[in-house]
């Protein structure tokens, strides 16, 4: 997979919009969307391991498809804002980067 230094300089932007919308996400739809908290801890697993990982390889493996199970693949629950589809969306764009 890919080096830890080149997946964050290769989502560097996206990693920094996340680390803002994902608490917003959590604190405001959380009650309604419990699986949201494990999402927000999966998201900030991922994010210390990519700043951990300097040129080392980056295992994030197991993080994604715990992300994938609890989210059913990133399906956008009906009933929240365009917050939290922002996030799954920013998630599976990560994945996808992170497979490449």
């Amino acid at each position: 997979m890919k080096q830890g230094s080149d997946f964050y300089k290769a989502n560097k932007n996206v990693l920094q919009t996340l680390k803002q919308y994902v608490p917003v996400v959590d604190r405001v739809h959380g009650a309604a969307h419990p699986e949201f908290h494990d999402v927000r801890a999966l998201f900030e697993a991922i994010l210390e391991k990519t700043t951990t990982a300097g040129s080392e390889d980056l295992d994030l493996n197991e993080e994604f498809l715990q992300l994938r199970q609890i989210t059913d693949n990133y399906t956008v629950p009906n009933d929240v804002c365009e917050s939290y589809e922002a996030v799954y969306s920013m998630l599976a764009e990560i994945e996808e980067s992170y497979k490449a």
